[in-house]
């Protein structure tokens, strides 16, 4: 029987930004998603560098946009994850509005990078960011996934999907008035604390 992999997730530090890029843009395309789109509007993207690259760079300078798992000491997934309040995008979202006043963290995004799919990266990844949103005082964490009938559409995969969630702890609060692939979003939250 094989060893079980060493995983560890951390924050998207400057120092860790290569492990990011390695994750979601590996051979570094500026016209690649950058995971820009769904935390910053177009003008604070401008703002913040010439290219998508040096704006999410910068981001990672300021707070963690999220965090990074390896596996064996090799970067595999990513998921923002970050404070609700702090994700310009959702905060004007008339799409994706809060379910109260609770200030809770949202993911938004998660990656696993190819080659690495369907090796228990979602699970360990989703486990570390709930981990690090729980070290940080957040009271919950939110998804805002899909619930594909039969197989998912992979181009909208950075969503997510209903059952990916439910077994890392998600409960479906209700839905959303957002689609991906023309699937609703649902509102899930997993409880902290």
């Amino acid at each position: 029987m094989a060893d079980e992999p060493a995983w560890e997730t951390q924050p998207v530090t400057p120092e860790r930004f290569d492990d990011l890029a390695d994750v979601i843009n590996p051979n570094r395309r500026d016209n690649h998603c950058w995971c820009l789109s769904h935390r910053c509007t177009a003008g604070e993207i401008a703002e913040l560098g010439e290219t998508r690259e040096a704006a999410m760079r910068a981001l990672t300078e300021g707070e963690p946009q999220g965090v990074v798992t390896y596996r064996d000491g090799l970067p595999v997934g990513w998921c923002s994850i970050g404070p609700r309040s702090h994700i310009t995008r959702l905060t004007r979202s008339k799409l994706i509005r809060p379910l109260d006043d609770l200030d809770v963290w949202s993911i938004i995004c998660v990656v696993v990078r190819g080659g690495h799919r369907r090796q228990g990266v979602t699970a360990a990844m989703l486990e570390g960011a709930v981990a690090y949103a729980a070290a940080h005082g957040a009271p919950g964490v939110e998804a805002y996934p899909v619930d594909p009938e039969g197989r998912m559409d992979l181009t909208m995969a950075f969503v997510g999907t209903r059952s990916m969630f439910e077994r890392a702890g998600f409960e479906v609060m209700g839905t959303t008035d957002a689609v991906a692939s023309r699937m609703p979003r649902l509102v899930m939250r997993r409880m902290l604390g």
